[in-house]
């Protein structure tokens, strides 16, 4: 099999999911030029590592213009203080039903009640930030539609089913938690390793989520179980307040690193002692790029969106995950 070292990163294999290019896709950068000796690209494209002789960049891609280059830490794991966990698909399986909310956004936008995604669309529908979920269908099924129309109608069927679900009239099953989560959540507890709850989502979606699990295991207030949880904030329309979340969230490392330096008081000089749980791609480059020790977890798309080269360790149930603690 075979292998490419890159510096401050480690190695990665044809199985990475991983693919060679010869520029950046912002079109600045090329192999042979300035120093670059690689470029890889992850299956969803979303992160592309420049390889120079001795350190190695990170380009995010942003389908809404903000893409972002950042320095790329090596990483090694001592004895864990603290774990990063994700909320969608690794702590809750919920995954399922914010793809429908979506699919019912662009059938909306499309004026369709029958529109579905393919099976292709999955890895770009789930895992990063609302705003690059509709932009990308935008781009793909409805491109004289705006964003702003887009997410006008998210919203509505979001703040809709939701309200369903409170009143026992909503999508069954909407929320449910990972088989193992509460076991391994609560192992933490009992190692005194502080824990921090790390969503893309938008509070207002984020939190009804933890709660429903939360009251499920009888765990009561989850505010009063984790030592930090970081939504994307709260969402921007008019007449009320929003946060930068839509723009800084996954891939971008800014989410984890909030929760493990200011949330949970841990400097990027101690990283090492962090270690953060993801299931999808978006998520493990998240945790990848903020420098720490990243760990897969199976149910999501890792596999499939190429991003497994992203993962320091990776294993299918939160039991396989208690040996990396």
């Amino acid at each position: 099999m075979e292998t490419y070292e890159i510096v401050d990163f480690g190695t990665i294999h044809e199985n990475s999911g991983f693919r060679k290019l010869t520029e950046c896709s912002d079109g600045k950068s090329k192999v042979g030029q300035d120093g670059i000796q690689a470029i890889y690209q992850t299956g969803d494209k979303k992160v592309e590592l420049l390889c120079y002789e001795n350190r190695t960049q990170a380009y995010v891609h942003s389908s809404v213009g903000y893409s972002a280059y950042y320095p790329i830490h090596p990483v090694k794991k001592e004895e864990t203080r603290a774990v990063l966990m994700d909320l969608d698909g690794t702590t809750v399986k919920s995954e399922e039903f914010w793809i429908w909310i979506i699919e019912k956004t662009v059938g909306s936008l499309l004026d369709n009640t029958r529109f579905s995604f393919t099976e292709a669309d999955i890895p770009y529908v789930s895992g990063h930030s609302v705003t690059e979920h509709l932009k990308y269908c935008i781009d793909k099924y409805c491109p004289e539609q705006s964003l702003e129309k887009a997410r006008e109608l998210y919203f509505y069927h979001t703040e809709l089913e939701m309200r369903n679900i409170m009143e026992g009239k909503g999508r069954k099953n909407a929320f449910v938690p990972t088989p193992g989560a509460k076991e391994f959540l609560l192992k933490l507890k009992e190692k005194q390793i502080k824990i921090g709850l790390v969503t893309s989502g938008l509070y207002e979606k984020a939190y009804p989520e933890i709660l429903s699990a939360f009251q499920t295991w009888g765990m009561g207030e989850p505010t009063d179980f984790y030592d930090c949880i970081i939504t994307a904030g709260t969402s921007l329309g008019r007449g009320r307040t929003g946060t930068l979340g839509e723009l800084e969230a996954k891939p971008h490392p800014w989410l984890y690193a909030e929760t493990a330096n200011v949330g949970l008081g841990i400097p990027f000089e101690e990283r090492s002692h962090v270690l953060g749980i993801e299931d999808s791609g978006a998520g493990v480059s998240s945790i990848r790029l903020a420098g720490y020790y990243t760990v897969g977890i199976g149910g999501g798309n890792i596999v499939k969106s190429g991003t497994m080269g992203m993962c320091n360790a990776y294993g299918e149930t939160f039991d396989e995950l208690l040996k990396f603690i």
